[in-house]
Parts: C-alpha cells; structure tokens; sequence
C-alpha cells in the first residue's frame, strides 16, 4: 500500500458493528416491544391431524379473570381472505383455501381453531382449557404415494385429489433413446425427511392500531417486511399505505421466517376488531407445529453412463410433501431444485418430473438452500452410486464429468448460464488438505485387519443457483414477484452516510457489510457509515432477505447507489473546482484536478454545499442522495467440494466425524470474518440433516418429535472442527463479483457426511442409510433391518 493510501473495506475481516448492541441486550426483539393497553393472544390448536370442527364454545374462556375477548374462526372470517402462496408452479395447480382460523375442518395437528385475548400472556394461555371444540375424525394421510391412490382419504375433500401439481422439465436428447444406448443404467430411491426449523428467536408479532388515521403498525419476527406488507393488505383489505411492517432485531430465520403467517394476520384482525395493540408470541413446542417444516420429499433418480464413467442421461422423479396446505412459496421449492439436478455436470439428456401431495401434515415452504440441498444430495449420493458400480474413484468420476474452468460462460443442460467457476482449483486444494490420499491408503490398511470401527470418506462437488432473481425468469417461473432489490445513500450535511436498503439481517450481518460496500464506493470512513433497514417506512422499497440474495442483489444495490452518488457529487465538485468534469479524479474520498493535486474537495464538503444551496450548477437540485433498484442479468453461482472423514462402529452403529474440509467458491468476499461464520452455520445445518434431525409422526398423524427433547437439535459438542478455506472466481452477473454464501454449507454438507457413511459401510453391502443416520439406523442398515421410517 503506497503512503497516504486508505485500506479498502472490502475484503477486510472487520468485527460486526451489531454485535455490540445484540451481545450486550441493547437490542429490541419483537417480544420486548410495549405499547400501552397492550393485549396478548393465545391460539388454541387442534390435537388432530384431521377432523371435522362440530363446535368452538369459547364462551366459558371469556368469564375467566383477565380475558378481554376469545374468537372462533367464523368470528373472524368476515373481511378476513385465504393466506396468500405467490407461487403457482402450474395453470392446474391445486389452491386450497387456507383460512388463518380453521372454520369447518382441521387438517394437521396444531392447526389453529380460536384465539384468546387477555390482559396478560398467562391468563389468555391458561384460558386456552376453557375452550370447548367438538372434532369429528377423519382419516389421517401421511404416506405420499398412498396419498395418489384412486381411493385415498383426501386433505380437501372438495378438490377431489391429493396431487397438487406435476411439474415436467425435459432438456437436451431424449432420454430413452440415451438410457437405451448407455452401458450402466442405475436407479436409487433417497428419502428427504422432514426438519423442523429452529431460529434462536420464535416468532412473534406486536400490532399497534391508529384510530384516528385507520393505520396499524405491525412489528414482526419476519424475514420478508416489504412482502408481508403487500400480503396482509391483500388478506385483511388493510389498504397497503394504512400499513407499516418492521422487522426489528431478527433471531434467525433460515427460510422459517420467509412466511405469511395465519398470527400476523390474526393478530392484525383483532388489533382492528378491539382497537387495542395486541401480542403474540410463539412458544417452542407450539413453534414445532405451526412454523412451517422444511424438505419432505421421495427421491427416485436414474443415470446413465458409459463404463468409462462418461455420464449420459439423468432422469429424476419427484414426490413432494406440501402438507395441509400452500404456503408462500411451497409449490415452488422443489422446482428450485430442478435446475440443480444437473449440478456441475456435462450431460447428453435430462428429464425431471416433480408431484406435490397434500398430506394432513404441517405446511413445508422454504428451509435454508430451499430445494438445492435435495438436488445437491442426490447427484451426488447417485455419483458415489456409479463410481462404487464402476469400481473407480469417486473424485475422478467426477472429474470426468465436470465443466472445466476454461468452459465458462457456461449453458447448463437444465438451462442456467454459469458465469463463472473453477472446480478443479477448489477440489485439488480440498483433497490437499483434507489429506485424501493418505485417508484412503489407511482405510485400506483397515478394512484389511477387519477393523470394527470402520473409516468412510464422502465427497460433494456443488454449485448452487442463488441470488433470487432476474424478474423476468421468476415471470417464466409463475412466480407472483420480483428479483429486483433497492438501495438509497442519504449524504448528510456533516458528511455522514444513511444506506437504505431494502434487505433486511436476521444474522447475516448486512449493517457491517453494506457498511464497507458504501465505504469503498464513497471514500469515507466505515465509522461514518449508518444502515437503515426493516422498516417499511424508512425502507419504502424492498423485495427482502431469502436465497443467499442479500449480498448479490441487495449488496450490489448499494454499490449502485453509492456510485450515482459519486457521479452527482462530481458535478458539484467540478462546478466548485471551475473545472471540466472529465479533468476530476476521485480518490480516498476527494475530487482533485488532474495535474493540480492542491485543488481538491472531499465528497463530505460537496455534500455539505449541497446542503446550503449556496452555489450549485444551473438546475442541480439541492442533494447528491440517490438511490438504485437493481433488476440482476443472472443468478449467483456459488460452488466448492466438501470432503468429510467419518469412523462408524458397526457394533454400536455411531458415527463420528473424524475430519471436514471444505473448500468453498463464493466470488470475491467483503468480509471473511462474515462469511466463515456463514459457512459453520451452513454445515452445522447440513450435517444435522445427515445425522441427528428428523420430523417423526406417528400414524395417526400426530408429531412424536414436538420438542427439544424428542427432536435432536446438534450443539457444538456435536459437530467437529471444520477446516474452510476459499479459491476466488468472481460473479460476472454483478459489479462487486460477489456470489452469494448463506445457504452453500448446508447445500454441501450432507451428502458429503452420508457419503462417507456408506462408504465405511459398502464393503458390508450396504449402499445407503436413511437419514437421519442414527446409531440406531445405522446399526439396522448394518444387519440388514427394516428401517422403521
């Protein structure tokens, strides 16, 4: 760096500018708001799967001490719409009503049948026993090709079928013709459980109406402020402009919290009913029913190859659990991942059918990597399939079938343009320090002494598609919305900086990152630099947080706006300097006259002149603020290997991780501090899938695993260490490079981990294990059991 030089903010390992505030409690979640004569809400949920509502009496609850008001779902199903799903995958698509209140029928267990309002949280709980509902049963549907018979139970018996869509996508040859012509045709069935998403914080919603003006502020647990404006005005004839949504602090969300829930629009009824602000706050156990799940799918894959290992074909068919009911993007998470199937593979032919099936099961919707990880999960398990049919190594079969760097731009089979990419950088640096070579030649040495606690090494090459966008293929799509995203850059007359953003963080850091974006952009201190979001008042504009999209679409934003900022500032500076614009450079924040270094003005005291309006060129209005809606060109094409070591004891049936390396591609980084946090928490999700969570139902219908007790959610001591390292290919669909990085750890993970636990145990014959690979599973896999799931 020459003297006098100012570090670039991005690419630096800054420390988060939250943290201090969320470390130490100075922070406002949504359950700590207070409004005067505030009411709290409490929802009572049915203990059935499926039955008909004969009666709601909540008349006993409303003599109890401190309870205001108690309704039942024809009580508030005047004014009140169906919950939205902006994704109609199909024209045929099955959409059932989905009332906030169950009226005549629930159809999973803890679907909500009434509500409670009292004066505190307690008193409207306890009250939830004085309400008297009368159910009459009705079948329970779980199985999802039971679910298609001709004469299964139905979900909704007045649409007259459980299949709620076939979605086809056919590319490049035939595929019979190809499956007809290849040597080495394989078929495996992997099964996708159901996993129950555990943000730090539960969801919540505050209301506060406006009388006077017939306005309602509505603070939410949500990741989507902007969307669920526009959606909570559809379904309570709310106008849009009478509505103001905040986000504030967001314990995590992982996809749970990209909803439109039935509480936020309730609560918001009730607040318009009583004229009163009222709460409600989830509770664990009623979180593990009512928040949506993530995943639940069958998986029947086929490849076709040469007995070279050149891939030929793939065909995948798909049955996708939605359960009761549409949620706000349930249909369409599969589809995502039908892009994916392909993965980094060159192939001849694809063909890919997905079936989504109502069951009486809570709703699925999106869960961090939303229909990616399930791609990633099977290529990759069905590659280990055909390397260990062909008796080669897997990282070689792969490396036979991969794009090569030098073929980027590349057109996908499935239609995507990879922008960029180089998967044989980030795999050689894999296996160097993962140590492949040495792990097999020790495995080898084992399995020859017989040893019962066998070693088994996984291997997942992915890339994923993310950074939801471009408008128009989400049209193609059917989806209801937009990729865009906006960004504006508020110049203050001290020379301070507002970034307004349309995203908003629930962990990923963006007040930190966006800080160092504008900084670099603008020249001025990161300690200068304020962000403003999650409130749709101050962030008019917005299309939200979901699908690794802040960075590549919203980070990419703010640096469109900082630049037009730049360029107003240049003509103020050019005017003040009496010089031509083109004579001015911009450098760590100043304007100087090419060859007359001494006749400069910094970006902070063009911002003040504007301010004072003393002496701005003709027609320039009083302000270099601006703002920038970015509509992306492409999607964001992460990629990496994740290679992972595991030791199984096969008289007991644990796994232990030995070792996990990963090597991940996410373009060029603002800042690693960030993203190796992005990544740990990605694994952590990814390898939980592999080994320890599960929803489990009973077969009635009925969730057994309803708690942290039942349900296995991994902590540190359950994980191992993770050896992360990067290569760098920068995205060429953006200005900044970026590619996007919250979903690519748990996209990755868990084939890698499954992977090497069938491979400690294919020598014993077995060529899969049913997630999650429990001791248990394991050890049924083993002696060749039934697998109870």
């Amino acid at each position: 760096m020459t003297e006098g030089a100012v570090e670039a903010e991005v690419g630096r390992a800054r420390l988060r500018k939250e943290d201090a505030r969320l470390l130490t409690g100075q922070t406002n979640w949504t359950d700590n708001i207070q409004a005067a004569g505030m009411l709290h809400l409490a929802i009572l949920r049915s203990p059935m799967a499926h039955a008909r509502v004969e009666r709601v009496d909540v008349s006993h609850a409303l003599e109890l001490p401190g309870v205001v008001a108690a309704f039942t779902g024809s009580d508030l199903a005047e004014g009140m719409g169906s919950l939205p799903c902006a994704w109609p995958v199909t024209e045929d698509m099955v959409h059932p009503d989905h009332p906030p209140l169950a009226v005549d029928e629930v159809r999973h267990a803890g679907d909500p049948v009434a509500v409670v309002v009292a004066r505190d949280r307690y008193a409207a709980a306890d009250a939830l026993e004085a309400v008297e509902v009368e159910y009459e049963p009705l079948p329970a549907v779980l199985d999802l090709e039971a679910a298609l018979a001709e004469d299964a139970p139905l979900v909704h018996a007045d649409k007259g079928t459980n299949r709620c869509y076939d979605w086809p996508l056919r590319a490049g040859e035939d595929y019979a013709v190809v499956r007809e012509r290849a040597e080495v045709v394989l078929r495996r069935r992997y099964r996708q459980q159901r996993l129950i998403p555990n943000a730090m914080e539960p969801r919540a919603v505050v209301v506060t109406p406006l009388a006077a003006s017939g306005e309602y502020t509505v603070y939410s647990a949500t990741q989507i402020p902007h969307i669920l404006r526009v959606m909570l005005a559809m379904v309570t004839g709310i106008p849009e402009h009478k509505l103001r949504v905040v986000a504030p602090d967001v314990g995590g969300g992982f996809g749970s919290k990209l909803q439109v829930y039935g509480e936020e629009a309730i609560a918001l009824a009730v607040a318009r009913r009583l004229g009163r602000p009222v709460k409600w706050t989830e509770s664990r156990s009623e979180g593990y029913l009512a928040t949506h799940h993530g995943r639940g799918m069958i998986q029947d894959v086929e490849i076709a190859a040469d007995r070279d290992g050149r891939l030929r074909g793939l065909k995948v068919d798909l049955l996708a659990d939605m359960g009761a009911y549409l949620m706000l993007v349930t249909p369409g998470v599969p589809i995502l991942g039908a892009f994916m199937y392909p993965a980094i593979y060159k192939l001849d032919s694809y063909e890919f059918r997905c079936t989504g099936v109502f069951t009486t099961r809570t709703p699925t919707d999106a869960y961090r990597g939303a229909g990616r990880p399930e791609a990633t999960y099977a290529i990759e398990r069905i590659m280990d399939e055909l390397a260990a049919e062909l008796g080669m190594d897997p990282v070689e079969l792969r490396r036979r079938n991969w794009i090569r760097h030098e073929e980027f731009p590349y057109d996908s089979i499935a239609g995507l343009t990879y922008d960029s990419g180089n998967y044989e950088a980030a795999t050689d640096k894999a296996l160097a320090l993962f140590g492949y070579d040495e792990l097999r030649e020790e495995q080898r040495k084992r399995d020859e002494r017989g040893d019962t606690v066998r070693l088994g090494i996984g291997v997942s090459t992915y890339t994923e598609m993310c950074g939801l966008a471009p408008s128009r293929v989400l049209r193609d799509l059917r989806y209801a919305a937009g990729g865009w995203e906006a960004a504006s850059i508020r110049m203050l007359p001290t020379g301070k900086v507002e970034v307004v953003t349309g995203t908003s963080p629930h962990g990923q850091g963006h007040v930190t990152s966006w800080s160092q974006i504008a900084a670099d952009v603008l020249g001025v201190p990161f300690e200068d630099v304020e962000v403003v979001h999650g409130d749709t008042r101050a962030a008019p504009q917005g299309m939200d947080t979901y699908g690794s999209r802040s960075l590549v679409v919203g980070g990419a934003a703010v640096h469109h706006a900082a630049r037009k900022v730049v360029d107003k500032a240049r003509k103020v500076a050019a005017h003040l300097l009496e010089a031509s614009e083109r004579d001015l450079e911009f450098t760590g924040g100043a304007f100087s006259v090419k060859g007359s270094p001494e006749a400069r003005k910094t970006i902070q005291e063009v911002a003040f002149e504007a301010f004072t309006s003393h002496d701005l060129p003709d027609g320039m209005e009083p302000t270099i603020n601006a703002e920038h809606v970015l509509d992306p060109e492409n999607f964001s094409y992460p990629h990496g290997t994740h290679l992972c070591a595991v030791e199984v004891d096969t008289e007991t049936g644990m796994t232990r991780i030995r070792s996990y390396v990963c090597v991940d591609d996410v373009g060029r980084v603002v800042n690693p501090m960030i993203v190796e946090g992005q990544v740990h928490g990605g694994l952590a999700q990814g390898i939980a899938q592999a080994l320890y969570e599960e929803a489990v139902y009973d077969d009635d219908g009925n969730l057994l695993s309803g708690t942290m007790a039942d349900y296995l959610v991994p902590s540190a001591v359950d994980l191992p260490d993770f050896v992360t390292d990067r290569t760098e290919t920068p995205a060429e669909s953006n200005p900044l490079g970026v590619k996007g990085v919250g979903e690519a750890g748990t996209i990755a993970s868990t084939p890698a981990v499954v992977g090497a636990v069938v491979d400690a145990l294919r020598p014993l014959g077995v060529t899969d294990v049913t997630m999650p690979c429990t001791p248990e599973r394991v050890w049924r896999t083993i002696h060749g059991e039934e697998d109870p799931a």
